[in-house]
């Protein structure tokens, strides 16, 4: 512990204290959301990022000790483990420095060196890279022998040793990796064969393409790895061969007789036949790792913003999968997006049927109260957004137009087959954009978020990587909002800090068993719901309307006694303290400071005391396209459109503008001054207003901006 303590404060430059604390909390199962909002005594106010961090990189140190534990066995087993060595692998930290140690000693294939060995071959190696026999040749005679045929074979069969024997050098392998690091170029060229097929086409700008590894860009990286992945390219990563060669002789030879000719062909050997495939796997391993975690962290951006976006609370909402000629499929639901009704409309072509449709529509609003109208962006969603809008709605009821990537993928799963047994994929389908209105990140956590369409080569990088990633954003963001506990839903509960599939499904079915929970402290009745789950849950579910206020706020039950406290001293209930501003800005934090509860503490309870349960996302606003503009063909060169951003890349942004295909806003025309993270400028689902800058119908491609 104490050693990864001083390993992590030192890479992340945080203090010890708070790192051994948090790897202690860590160490007793908390989860990062607890520890960062509840025990920022511990930490000392560690924030969620830097919570995360220390998990991360703990996670990595224990899979580095435990491959220092394989290779100590190894080496041991082989009856070569000094205690130089076993110290040296004890106190290396870096994978790469540790598997240059476990070289020599790691179990291979039989080698051209090992066959020179057996043959006797190993003295005659030595002598030659001591480069003081000038008449080695002659010394080579005494080695022709069994499988030895000629002097000429054992030089040959030394030099195989002594190549080996280079390749095995930590030296070197930091010299040449040191040469890679600096100067390495990743190269791209198309196979010559698919050169002029449609399916290479779009990996045109890799034809023949060539930058250094350090400046490449993730997403080119990633672009050119998927073309040779399919077949259309050929990547390689090298350096300058020369200077590698010159590094690794300067080692190792010693003079200009026989010998050191003989050391440096076999240098020449070792870095072209053993050294550099190695260390060129190992950049092009490295610099896909660093390119996937780049694109993750862009996705993972990407999703927290979409999980936050803003909701439109409780409504009666009326939700539209628009369509043409299979119509529009359209549902209802109630203030907690219970399924109330559903049937189909066809306002468009070929059906037409637009006063129809009309009738049905005014008297489903007029039957339901809907209060407002979520209508899904794919196809004939402008039309059917042009329509409703049109039929004589009430004023105060808005049509949105909402994201439906993602739906159709839900309305196949097995969480909607077990939601709506009965009712087919369409109708899931219209559920679930209706409540994305109501609430994004209740209805988000049912589906997959590679699925979700905000990604950046999703497919493309590490699986496990991605899916560890976004299942932390999708938690933080969850237990940022916090959690109806009477209304959540057994996915969305999931998610919560603490609980897990079957302390989710227990609650949901312990709630249908005896209604509504009507405090925390009930959560304890739930089966296999223990004491430390508790801790860890109660404080991100809220119970709106709860006998106690403080079951509706981010307030952590083990802090309770300390608002009672307040409110005693203070002459007031609880209830009372919390409507009561003014008498709130009278109470001295100090007075209530414990050897365990901090101003840090304190702080957070009279933030939350201000506005308990108040959700912290932003209000959902209507958005509307340029009437002007239906299709590609519509848009011309210096129009000035409003348009919502679908996606954040690190090369820029895409906006919809109603056209049936997102624009691309390249990063330099995001801002009129130099941006290094298009995050700085644009959010997902941000309202924006962008100049057309060109069009090529025929790519499909529009490009964007929003310089002034």
């Amino acid at each position: 512990m104490n050693t990864f303590t001083r390993i992590i404060s030192d890479a992340l430059g945080l203090p010890q204290r708070g790192v051994e604390n948090t790897l202690q909390l860590l160490d007793e199962n908390c989860t990062i959301p607890f520890i960062s909002r509840y025990r920022k005594e511990m930490t000392g106010n560690m924030d969620e990022v830097q919570v995360s961090d220390i998990a991360l990189m703990r996670e990595k140190l224990t899979d580095i000790a435990k491959r220092k534990e394989t290779i100590l066995s190894t080496i041991e087993a082989q009856g070569k483990l000094t205690d130089e060595l076993r110290k040296r692998i004890e106190d290396c930290w870096t994978l790469s420095e540790l598997e240059d140690i476990y070289l020599p000693y790691k179990p291979k294939r039989r080698t051209k060196a090992d066959i020179a060995r057996q043959n006797g071959l190993e003295p005659l190696a030595n002598a030659i890279l001591l480069q003081l026999d000038k008449s080695i040749s002659r010394t080579a005679e005494h080695f022709v022998k069994g499988e030895v045929k000629s002097v000429a074979e054992a030089l040959e069969g030394a030099k195989f040793i002594i190549a080996e024997a280079v390749n095995e050098n930590e030296s070197v392998r930091k010299s040449v990796r040191s040469v890679y690091r600096r100067e390495a170029i990743i190269t791209s060229k198309v196979v010559k064969t698919k050169a002029d097929t449609e399916e290479a086409q779009k990996y045109r700008d890799y034809f023949e393409f060539s930058e250094s590894l350090r400046r490449c860009s993730s997403h080119r990286l990633l672009a050119m790895r998927r073309g040779e992945r399919e077949g259309f390219l050929k990547v390689s990563i090298s350096a300058n061969d020369e200077v590698c060669k010159d590094k690794i002789k300067a080692q190792y030879v010693r003079g200009y007789g026989e010998c050191s000719k003989l050391v440096a062909e076999a240098a020449d050997d070792a870095f072209k036949r053993l050294l550099k495939p190695s260390i060129e796997t190992e950049f092009s391993v490295s610099s896909k790792q660093t390119a996937d975690q780049e694109a993750i962290n862009v996705f993972a951006e990407n999703l927290r913003q979409l999980l936050l976006a803003a909701p439109l609370g409780q409504k009666r909402v009326m939700g539209v999968d628009p369509g043409f000629r299979t119509g529009c499929k359209v549902v209802c639901l109630d203030a907690q997006g219970t399924l109330l009704h559903f049937e189909a409309i066809y306002p468009h072509p070929p059906k037409s049927d637009t006063r129809g449709a009309a009738r049905q529509v005014l008297a489903m609003v007029e039957r339901y109260a809907i209060e407002a109208i979520a209508v899904g962006n794919g196809t004939a969603s402008r039309e059917t957004s042009a329509f409703l809008k049109e039929i004589g709605l009430d004023p105060k009821i808005h049509v949105f137009v909402v994201s439906e990537d993602g739906a159709s993928v839900y309305s196949a799963s097995e969480a909607a087959r077990e939601e709506f047994p009965e009712e087919d994929v369409t109708v899931r389908g219209a559920v679930s954009i209706g409540r994305r209105l109501m609430d994004p990140l209740a209805e988000l956590v049912k589906i997959d978020p590679k699925s979700i369409g905000v990604g950046q080569y999703q497919h493309d990088v590490d699986q496990s990587e991605l899916k560890k990633s976004l299942d932390m954003v999708v938690e933080s963001c969850v237990n940022t909002v916090g959690v109806n506990l009477n209304t959540a839903s057994r996915h969305l509960l999931t998610y919560v800090s603490g609980l897990n599939t079957t302390t989710a499904k227990n609650i949901v079915e312990y709630r249908e068993k005896n209604g509504a929970f009507k405090s925390r402290e009930e959560l304890k009745k739930v089966p296999r719901l223990g004491p430390a789950t508790f801790v860890q849950c109660a404080g991100f579910l809220r119970i709106p309307n709860a006998k106690n206020p403080l079951d509706n706020s981010a307030v952590h039950p083990e802090s309770y006694d300390i608002v009672k406290r307040m409110a005693k001293d203070k002459g007031c209930t609880v209830a009372q303290l919390i409507e009561d501003k003014n008498l709130q800005k009278t109470i001295k934090l100090d007075a209530y400071v414990t050897p365990t509860v901090g101003m840090l503490t304190l702080t957070d309870i009279m933030a939350e005391l201000q506005r308990p349960g108040r959700d912290p996302r932003a209000v959902v606003e209507v958005f509307e396209f340029d009437p002007r503009v239906h299709e590609i063909g519509d848009l011309q060169v210096g129009m000035l459109l409003p348009g919502i951003v679908t996606n954040i890349t690190n090369f820029g942004a895409f906006v919809d503008v109603g056209v049936h295909q997102d624009g691309l806003v390249h990063i330099s025309q995001l801002a009129d001054r130099y941006v290094k993270d298009p995050n700085d400028v644009v959010k997902l689902h941000q309202h924006v207003v962008v100049r057309v800058t060109e069009v090529d119908c025929k790519r499909q491609r529009i490009s964007l901006s929003m310089k002034e």
